[in-house]
């Protein structure tokens, strides 16, 4: 078989080692100064150049308020990469992707910056090669998303050049509400073609999210068994152990609802609940995913089936700590929840009557990110009476992080001349199966943008779905009553275990 000209022939087509590069290109971050900028976008950008999956010429431009050189910019970069990188510190990476570094100082409504910025993207395609291809990141508050983008339109920067490409890079929230994110996604498809805006939810660059699908299509032993007449009920939980931090500011008036369920746990949903797509081409995915979102039905009594509420002041891991009205800058009678429970059903032939139940909320008992697929009692136990009586539902819990893995949970005989059964598990960790760690999320993420590969962005259909099914709870629980209360360090309030046990069902204890 004669080789193809120009192609390497000691590389082999089905070795799945090589690794997608991305093609020349540069990255523009507006508020570099963040610390989601600091902590994981500079990070990021370094561990893909230590691993050879950047291009010799990428460029990184920083744009911000800030009075800085380029210098000044470097060496930040050079901290935040020291401080967050998931690799060692090399040299001779380091020294390559510090040349295509700058930095471009100005406010948002700036004329001039953005004509600076113009003139250091043109300088930077001479200089480094990036054909013209930029990426720009908008890692700003959401007040100041449509300003950055209609001076992109403004300045020419989002014109996309014959055989070259400019993209956005949007974080959530993505809107406060259905009309908002409709008027956001109007105003970013005037300036940008659709497929070039990738909406960031960073929960699905995590490996464990993506395993999902590779768990449930391509392997036989769960899908006959992943529906209605198996499940039981689905509990997907995302719990953090902080508080509100120095979020004060954006986070009073938004509260855990929007700010989780709306885009991470709805999409968590999504994965879980989805039929099998044709294939892994981000249109067949999303097809899949909107049909689940679309089929999504609320409670009808939403003060039985949803709940929101507020930690208060107590000890949390040997440590006192404020109530959510105590903390800095928030108003002592918001009504902002920090907790959020709801209970959604799913109207098609695979799911319905399984309730879907979702739970997030700071300041809990610990930090966890989990979906729990919890599977039907045996309908008949040919066993003495008392022999069951600790064995529960068989259960799978796929564990997207901290521990990152795979629990099953089954009933196994107790050792000894009685039979007994109880709970046991069997545990897949990624850590101990696996020789390479994990990529960061936004390693990932900012891979695909680079490369145009939309499989792990929601597309505007998506989003403006998952407002169509908050909007309504969001709407009661603003006409009715406060938020209930729960002690800091604890699994939520009282009412939302009420919520479960109406149903004849508990939380799990991850």
């Amino acid at each position: 078989m004669s080789a193809v000209p120009g192609a390497n022939p000691l590389r082999d087509a089905q070795d799945r080692r090589l690794p997608r590069i991305a093609g020349p290109s540069g990255l523009v971050i507006f508020g570099v100064t963040g610390d989601l900028s600091r902590k994981k976008l500079m990070p990021a950008v370094y561990d893909l150049a230590n691993r050879g999956l950047l291009p010799p010429g990428f460029s990184l431009i920083g744009f911000a308020r800030r009075d800085w050189e380029d210098e000044d910019f470097a060496q930040v970069v050079h901290d935040a990469v020291k401080e967050h990188a998931r690799t060692p510190f090399r040299e001779e990476v380091w020294q390559q992707l510090i040349q295509g570094m700058r930095f471009v100082q100005g406010n948002f409504d700036d004329d001039e910056a953005f004509e600076t910025l113009k003139a250091t993207i043109q300088e930077l395609d001479q200089a480094q090669g990036t054909g013209g291809n930029f990426a720009f990141y908008l890692s700003v508050p959401p007040k100041f998303f449509p300003k950055v983008v209609q001076q992109l339109k403004k300045h020419g920067l989002a014109d996309q050049k014959e055989g070259s490409w400019r993209r956005a890079v949007i974080e959530k929230p993505f809107g406060h509400d259905l009309a908002s994110a409709q008027e956001l996604n109007q105003l970013v498809h005037d300036v940008f073609p659709p497929n070039e805006v990738f909406r960031i939810d960073h929960y699905l660059g995590k490996e464990t999210v993506q395993n999902i699908l590779a768990l449930r299509f391509a392997n036989t032993m769960w899908e006959p068994i992943w529906n209605r007449s198996y499940v039981d009920h689905v509990q997907i939980t995302m719990a953090e152990d902080i508080g509100i931090g120095g979020r004060a500011g954006y986070y009073d008036g938004i509260g855990a609802a929007r700010d989780v369920i709306q885009n991470h746990l709805l999409q968590l949903l999504a994965l879980t609940a989805m039929e099998e797509p044709g294939s892994f081409h981000p249109k067949a995915l999303v097809a899949e995913k909107l049909k689940v979102l679309t089929a999504v039905e609320l409670p009808e009594d939403l003060g039985l089936h949803t709940v929101r509420a507020q930690y208060e002041h107590a000890w949390q891991g040997g440590q006192e700590v404020l109530g959510y009205c105590e903390e800095e800058g928030i108003d002592p009678k918001s009504t902002t929840d920090t907790y959020a429970a709801i209970k959604l059903t799913i109207n098609n032939r695979r799911w319905a009557g399984v309730p879907f139940y979702l739970r997030t909320g700071k300041r809990l008992g610990r930090r966890v990110t989990e979906i729990a697929v919890v599977f039907k009692r045996a309908p008949y136990l040919p066993f003495e009476s008392g022999a069951t009586e600790e064995l529960g539902g068989n259960a799978l819990v796929i564990r997207v992080q901290p521990d990152e893995g795979v629990t099953v949970r089954f009933g196994s005989k107790v050792p000894g001349t009685s039979m007994e059964v109880r709970d046991v598990t069997m545990d897949f960790a990624y850590g101990e199966s696996f020789t390479e760690s994990s990529p960061e999320a936004y390693e990932r993420l900012l891979l695909d943008v680079l490369l145009g590969d939309a499989n792990l962005f929601p597309r505007h259909q998506e989003v403006e779905l998952s407002w169509t099914i908050l909007d309504p709870i969001e709407e009661y629980w603003a006409k009715h009553g406060k938020p209930a209360k729960y002690a800091a360090g604890t699994w939520g309030p009282a009412e939302a275990d009420e919520m479960l046990a109406r149903d004849g069902r508990s939380w799990r204890r991850p």
